[in-house]
């Protein structure tokens, strides 16, 4: 199987949550019969990530609504891309964050904003997560993995 027809995820994550959930997504996709890998933001090569056509991006925000530590420079390098780059991708994410602070799932919003700007085709909204995740997470992965099955 080529790496466009795989599903890569990709978390971004501080604490290990948007890590675990990564792993759920994996799991479940496989229980499905599609193939799938999940890295850490700052293991994979930026180009790399060019090659592959099913992206979910599973990110906490960190800070005052910064990108976690593992997570900048992949987004640096994907806000620098052009307008047309990611066309051939298709994509969902999965935020994480806090109420409490002012800037909640900030890091997933940038991720969502910047990977539609540069032509990425939405394949679900994106659910933004309180500090109670489980229930809804669960929820959106389910909806995601069943999409994807559709592709």
């Amino acid at each position: 199987m080529s790496s466009e027809e795989k599903l890569i995820v990709l978390y971004g994550t501080e604490t290990g949550n948007s890590e675990l959930l990564s792993m759920d997504i994996c799991k479940g996709a496989e229980d499905l019969g599609m193939e799938a890998k999940a890295f850490g933001m700052e293991d994979i090569d930026s180009e790399d990530m060019l090659s592959y056509s099913r992206l979910v991006i599973v990110c906490s925000t960190w800070g005052d609504g910064e990108q976690p530590d593992n997570a900048m420079d992949l987004f640096d390098y994907t806000e620098g891309l052009g307008d047309s780059d990611l066309a051939n991708m298709s994509f969902a994410v999965l935020a994480l964050g806090d109420t409490a602070f002012d800037l909640f799932c900030e890091a997933g919003k940038e991720w969502d904003r910047v990977l539609e700007e540069k032509g990425a085709t939405r394949i679900a909204e994106r659910v933004d997560c309180d500090v109670d995740y489980e229930d809804d997470a669960e929820e959106w992965i389910e909806a995601v993995l069943e999409t994807l099955q559709e592709l």
